[in-house]
């Protein structure tokens, strides 16, 4: 009997699946903000796989498949201060291993558009990566940081991260969001190192 517990371990191990974690906040008050560029590359994910979300506990999910892997997209309900609920109750259900997430988030310190993968590090501040670390009890795990440039005056970082993107940057957005897509693929297809060695060079 212990052998069958032990295999059925292994099977869930190898079916290679991912959570890939987009941060952002609820409601339409939100849509499309600096702050919800989480929810917006996991959306583009979703719309070129031709895939819709489903309303579940924490969180929106949807399942993309490639190559053999299975890519489970999040949106968190919980609100950015409290991401940290829906990446452990996801993780745990769907029994996916630490180094397995991917959690996709803004970052003020880059310039808009750019794209940082790392496999670990600080929460630099940002609310949603503080719960996550705090929940998981580790600040060891994979986050694609997405630049949001900070072209604010002093004391207006709160109306600026959930603003809305410039005409500039909206324009530019569909292929910066294309490309953060590969990096999500990437990661869950050839690993952490060589994606981070392809595309942080960038």
């Amino acid at each position: 009997m212990k052998l069958d517990k032990v295999s059925l371990n292994f099977a869930h191990i190898f079916t290679m699946k991912y959570l890939i974690a987009g941060l952002g906040n609820i409601g339409p008050e939100y849509h499309e903000t600096r702050h919800n560029i989480g929810f917006m590359v996991v959306d583009a994910l979703a719309k070129a796989g031709g895939i819709s979300f489903n309303d579940g506990r924490y969180g929106f999910t949807a399942t993309l498949s490639i190559k053999g892997r299975q890519l489970l997209l999040l949106k968190p309900s919980t609100y950015m201060n409290l991401s940290g609920n829906a990446v452990r109750y996801w993780l745990q259900k769907e029994n996916i291993p630490l180094e397995n997430l991917l959690v996709v988030v803004d970052d003020l310190a880059l310039p808009f558009g750019t794209l940082r993968l790392k496999g670990k590090g600080s929460d630099a501040g940002h609310n949603g990566l503080k719960h996550i670390a705090a929940t998981l009890g580790t600040q060891a795990y994979a986050r694609l940081r997405f630049g949001i440039g900070n072209d604010f005056p002093r004391g207006g970082q709160i109306d600026y991260v959930l603003g809305h993107f410039s005409e500039e940057e909206q324009a530019a957005l569909p292929q910066r969001l294309e490309t953060a897509g590969e990096i999500v693929k990437s990661f869950c297809l050839a690993g952490i190192d060589i994606t981070m060695n392809q595309f942080n060079k960038k």
